[in-house]
């Protein structure tokens, strides 16, 4: 068994699903571990990850709008925690109902990821925000 370790900064504009497959799997790619698991791990909390469709705009879009149902911004007292701002507990919440961390399976040097699968960011504060991932890869090195 071998291990990787590696760190990816993703700088977000606001609130919104950022796709990082494209980043997770040029990772494992360059790895040479054959077969394994892959951890990602978000080191925050008013953010989180998820892995989500990648084909429709409109997926994202309605898990936005339900989200922003169930857990609408402050500022009007709903929330005792408003420090730094009427966006950020309702953050915390949205991170709290969803994941900071995935585990997915990686074959031939590659995540194993559906047909239209994504591996996303999910920023939950509406400003700009400098998120880091640690990314952790344990597995069997491919044949030299």
């Amino acid at each position: 068994m071998e291990q990787r370790l590696h760190r990816i900064e993703v700088t977000t504009r606001r609130r919104g699903l950022i796709d990082i497959t494209g980043q997770v799997t040029g990772w494992c790619r360059d790895q040479g571990i054959a077969t394994g698991l892959l951890t990602i791990w978000c080191r925050h909390t008013s953010a989180s990850l998820l892995v989500q469709e990648n084909a429709s705009p409109d997926v994202r879009t309605d898990l936005e709008a339900f989200l922003a149902r169930l857990v609408p911004d402050g500022g009007d007292g709903r929330y005792r925690h408003e420090e730094e701002g009427p966006d950020d507990m309702p953050a915390h919440i949205r991170a709290a109902l969803t994941q900071t961390q995935l585990s997915i399976p990686v074959a031939e040097g590659r995540p194993v990821l559906g047909t239209w699968q994504g591996i996303y960011l999910y920023e939950h504060r509406t400003s700009p925000h400098r998120r880091e991932l640690v990314l952790h890869l344990l597995g069997t090195a491919a044949p030299a």
